[in-house]
């Protein structure tokens, strides 16, 4: 099974360190975010990865070479010019076309079980992409009042499993590629229309771990989570 990693973006919010690296290559918990995910994705049958690159893609080139060091077959797909998550899966629509897919945002670390994404797509036959979910953390502190008013708890950060973000994980079927544009974000374009056509599954993933690593907050809270053990296998 193949797998692309949208790994195009300029990561202006982990500036200063992405001035020298792209996004991909930033070190979480010692190992570059890239390095986990080609982990997990082998562990989900992966054998194949697209790397859907632009913004300094010789550095990942470079770094991740063939793929054979980690023991599994990398490609390359460059841009010329950014074109959103959309437009680069675009680019990659010849090798990615011949059967289902995984494909998923660079700044993802998580141990979904993306099989079953893939299981569900294939078992239905109205569906031509899958999105994994994931119940939405709090940024912030939650305060609970009483009925008259009187605050009677603080919850640090908590889950609130009734309402679900896009995880950034998706299985497609080669059929998506008529809804991705040459130039256009795959969460603005793509997703809607499916969604509008009744084409587009969602998995609720409630179990497992999930983060995006958009500034160096991240990177320190999501290094202390994963050496701390809340990383998992969850094949």
């Amino acid at each position: 099974m193949k797998a692309a990693i949208i790994a195009g973006g300029l990561a202006r919010r982990l500036r200063p360190i992405t001035e020298a690296i792209p996004k991909v290559l930033v070190e979480v918990a010692g190992k570059p975010i890239i390095e986990w995910q080609i982990g997990w994705l082998k562990k989900q049958g992966v054998d194949t990865i697209v790397i859907l690159a632009g913004y300094l893609h010789e550095k990942i080139i470079e770094f991740l070479g063939s793929g054979s060091k980690y023991g599994i077959k990398v490609v390359y797909v460059i841009e010329d010019e950014p074109r959103g998550t959309g437009g680069a899966l675009k680019n990659a629509e010849s090798i990615l076309k011949d059967d289902i897919f995984i494909a998923m945002n660079g700044d993802i670390i998580t141990n979904i079980p993306a099989r079953q994404l893939t299981t569900k797509l294939r078992d239905d036959s109205n569906a031509i992409g899958a999105m994994a979910l994931v119940p939405l953390k709090s940024p912030y502190g939650i305060v609970k009042m009483n009925e008259r008013g009187f605050i009677k708890e603080f919850m640090e950060k908590p889950i609130l499993k009734e309402y679900l973000i896009n995880a950034g994980v998706y299985a497609m079927k080669p059929e998506i590629f008529k809804y991705v544009p040459e130039k256009g974000d795959l969460e603005k374009t793509t997703f809607p229309q499916l969604a509008e056509k009744g084409l587009l599954k969602g998995v609720v993933y409630d179990d497992v771990y999930w983060r995006s690593i958009d500034t160096v907050k991240d990177i320190e809270e999501a290094s202390k989570e994963i050496r701390s053990g809340l990383f998992k296998d969850n094949d």
